[in-house]
């Protein structure tokens, strides 16, 4: 992410790979940091299909933490 700043704005979803099409369900809106916070707090089959979008970029959950 280009953004580094705990207190931007993002989008967290979780891309369901298993919906046919793939569909997005967006789990938060806020600040990065409560973002990360809810993203952990999910189960792990769930975390691999987190995403996190700022206005100029998207970032896989896992790979943001280098999980």
């Amino acid at each position: 992410m280009r953004t580094v700043s705990d207190s931007i704005s993002v989008r967290l979803y979780h891309l369901d790979a298993e919906a046919e099409g793939g569909a997005a369900t967006t789990l938060f809106y806020g600040p990065l940091s409560e973002a990360l916070d809810i993203a952990a707090r999910q189960p792990a089959e769930v975390q691999d299909g987190l995403f996190i979008a700022t206005d100029n970029d998207v970032v896989a959950y896992l790979d943001l933490i280098g999980g």
